[in-house]
């Protein structure tokens, strides 16, 4: 809330100052728990701080604590209002303190026993606000509108969003189980695009006309009454009727200011009804024209970020979070069924696809797909971080306490040759190598040392070094010796072969 907006996010921008971002709050869950984690395996007491943080963790930790007891049920308007307003008077104290007096200097302990009870609390409040967060359909919001009253915060709900999905999967929150309900249910939702076999960003709308937008049945208003005094007086400068009974806002009026100044400028015989219906009013402006709602481009627009688009990099990272879930859930039942929803997911992506399917030349990252239009802006968009996550998981191998680990999980035995060849590469030194792989054999590097990966009877490392010797390691991890040279790229290692056991 202190830069305005949820986050700095193109497609939700319009969402000032009223947007609440469950986005935001499933990624602050994944840090919460990386930092708790962190510090509970630190050999460190306690930490310095200023005495001013001090001041400001001690006033958020007591406000959580005081209102914990919430954690067992749910908030309701009043009990949110008071928990915001005792949360936002600590930060504001803190801002207008540095504001006018700058820091002190003076530096406070806060031990690390008592950071990791604060973020535990913390974590609790935030899965909570997150659990809440579920839709009846097994999805969950993306985005919402902060509604505020005397004592009350009050919260409504915009559509499902493919960012929501993506969030709550990264978040490290749902199980196995949790987590394959909402892909199953996000595949039967209007955020699947079957053209493309593959997800937008919202779902898909018709947008009304100009002349329809501001359109006010009589059923609209037939329990305001200012609005038929003004009819009967011929009062045009807040609402007007038309030749077929229906009702529109007068020209003018663009917003709620505006609305206001209408109704302070009526005549003072309006003067109790405009008193007593005003609200009334506001309520059938909003209905009209969902202001509150507004989410900039997203709502309105055609391409890019728009209605009816894919936004690549979104995709990706739907990928990636599936990955992950896979990995912290393996051991649960739901392991098959989220790898053949993790591969369904794969087949949208641009490589799997046909140049007329694909609107472009598959194998180049592109930005987005519009809705009955090609992909476009092709280069170096987001998605390609997540591409390069996802294939070292796809190849099976991952850096794991400074070690190079392998698991073969995701991979897929389709990828293997199918002929004897030769893979060309330039090694550390920048000299161009070449080595032959043989069939039914993949080959990748890591920091440039070749690995080939193949099928054998057991599950094995040999670790070629640069002098013609040959190592041999057991299982899948290899020692921190081997792995600190490749990771160093200092030529000691020439190249793996790794052997899959069945």
């Amino acid at each position: 809330m202190n830069t305005q907006r949820p986050e700095w996010n193109d497609a939700n921008n319009a969402l000032v100052g009223k947007g609440l971002s469950v986005v935001t709050l499933a990624y602050l869950r994944r840090t919460v728990a990386f930092c708790k984690e962190l510090l509970q395996q630190s050999e460190v007491d306690s930490v310095e701080v200023s005495a001013e943080i001090q001041k400001l963790f001690s006033q958020i930790f007591e406000t959580l604590n005081i209102f914990k007891d919430t954690l067992t049920g749910s908030f309701t308007d009043e009990a949110r209002r008071s928990m915001m307003d005792a949360l936002g008077l600590a930060g504001e104290n803190y801002r207008w303190n540095y504001y006018s007096n700058g820091f002190s200097g003076d530096i406070a302990q806060v031990k690390v026993s008592e950071l990791v009870v604060f973020l535990d609390l913390t974590q609790q409040f935030v899965e909570h606000s997150l659990r809440a967060n579920k839709r009846s359909d097994n999805l969950y919001h993306a985005y919402n509108i902060l509604h505020i009253t005397d004592g009350k915060a009050t919260v409504g709900h915009l559509y499902e969003m493919l960012e929501g999905q993506v969030a709550i999967l990264s978040s490290g929150l749902l199980t196995g189980e949790e987590s394959l309900a909402l892909l199953e249910s996000m595949r039967n939702s209007k955020l699947y695009r079957a053209d493309q076999h593959s997800y937008i960003l919202y779902p898909d709308r018709v947008l009304p006309g100009f002349v329809a937008k501001n359109t006010i049945t009589p059923e609209q208003v037939k329990e305001i009454k200012l609005v038929s005094e003004l009819v009967k007086a011929n009062n045009r400068s807040l609402i007007i009727k038309d030749e077929d009974g229906n009702y529109h806002f007068a020209g003018n009026i663009r917003n709620f200011k505006n609305v206001t100044n209408a109704l302070n400028s009526l005549p003072s015989q309006y003067a109790e009804l405009v008193k007593s219906e005003t609200e009334k009013i506001k309520v059938l402006f909003e209905d009209v024209f969902h202001h509150n709602e507004f989410t900039g481009r997203s709502g309105t627009f055609f391409a890019f970020e728009g209605l009816g688009s894919i936004y690549w990099h979104m995709v990706s990272k739907l990928l990636l979070a599936v990955q992950e879930t896979l990995i912290r859930t393996r051991n649960e039942s739901s392991t098959c069924a989220l790898i053949e929803r993790y591969e369904d997911i794969r087949k949208g992506l641009s490589f799997n696809k046909t140049p007329d399917i694909y609107g472009a030349f598959p194998i180049d990252p592109y930005s987005h797909t519009p809705k009955g239009q090609g992909a476009k802006q092709p280069g170096m968009t987001g998605m390609v971080k997540e591409e390069i996550l996802t294939r070292q998981r796809e190849l099976g191998y991952s850096i794991e306490d400074g070690r190079v680990v392998f698991d073969f999980l995701l991979f897929d035995n389709r990828e293997f040759l199918t002929s004897q060849t030769t893979f060309k590469y330039w090694n550390v030194n920048g000299q161009q190598e070449m080595l032959e792989t043989p069939v039914e054999s993949v080959v990748l590097t890591i920091g440039q040392v070749p690995v080939i990966v193949q099928a054998s009877d057991k599950a094995s490392i040999e670790v070629h070094l640069f002098d013609g010797s040959i190592q041999k390691v057991d299982g899948f991890t290899l020692d921190k010796v081997n792995s600190q040279h490749i990771l160093k790229r200092d030529g000691y290692v020439h190249h793996l072969v790794v052997t899959l056991d069945g």
